[in-house]
């Protein structure tokens, strides 16, 4: 049976960045990308900053669609959205993902957001970018990109920032996490990941910085391609209304 496999789209991005991968997985993956508010297809819906809350927001929206088998993919922002996410469909009724798949960020549990609890002006948005990398020089250089862009980012900072994690039962379902050799997230902040469930637990390194899942594209999809080929999931049951 096909596993649907929700992405949920970093900082600033669009679940457009997910648009292609679809061309780099098996047909027995079906990828669905989430659209967050204000952006996207989404782009008349208020920007978001709480972060729990729109987790259990596309948590209500997918349950529906959790009567196959699916897993959670995020990246960075994504990867706190898509665990949010999963304790949300826990809470509704729905089946166990797959697998959780956390990439490019620290656990949960040791972050330290301090700094993003205060909107941050358009400076240092643009110098967090230009930290970060992956962001096209023409974008940075054109005030009219800049416009479109900054007050997203700014709400996603604000995300994280916000979020204040709870102890509660973890999840049952197997986490891989993916790391970038260059980034800054440490070994030791992403293994931490491993508190977040009672399932099997990876750690995979990838070549490249903080965007390494589009640098490493080919490498990741080939991760995420094997992950699904060596265990195949079971029917779903469908999660209740």
């Amino acid at each position: 049976m096909r596993v649907r496999l929700f992405c949920v789209p970093y900082s600033g991005a669009s679940a457009s960045v997910y648009a292609r991968w679809q061309r780099g997985l098996p047909e027995s993956l079906q990828v669905c990308p989430l659209e967050l508010p204000g952006r996207g297809a989404r782009f008349a819906e208020p920007l978001a900053t709480d972060l729990s809350a729109l987790a259990r927001q596309l948590a209500a929206e997918i349950l529906p669609l959790t009567d196959h088998p699916y897993a959670l993919f995020g990246h960075s922002l994504g990867a706190l959205l898509a665990v949010e996410v999963a304790y949300a469909l826990r809470e509704l009724g729905a089946p166990d993902p797959h697998v959780l798949v956390a990439s490019g960020t620290e656990a949960p549990s040791v972050r330290d957001d301090q700094d993003l609890r205060q909107p941050l002006d358009d400076g240092q948005l643009i110098a967090r970018l230009q930290t970060l990398g992956g962001t096209a020089p023409e974008v940075l250089d054109s005030p009219e990109l800049l416009e479109l862009i900054l007050p997203v980012l700014r709400a996603d900072f604000l995300l994280c920032g916000n979020y204040q994690p709870t102890e509660r039962m973890p999840l049952n379902c197997p986490i891989r996490v993916f790391g970038g050799l260059q980034d800054d997230a440490s070994p030791s902040a992403l293994s931490a990941w491993q508190r977040e469930t009672l399932g099997d637990f990876s750690l995979q390194w990838f070549e490249g910085g903080h965007f390494f899942i589009a640098s490493s594209q080919a490498q990741v999809l080939a991760a995420l391609a094997q992950e699904f080929k060596t265990a195949s999931p079971q029917p779903a049951g469908v999660g209740s209304l």
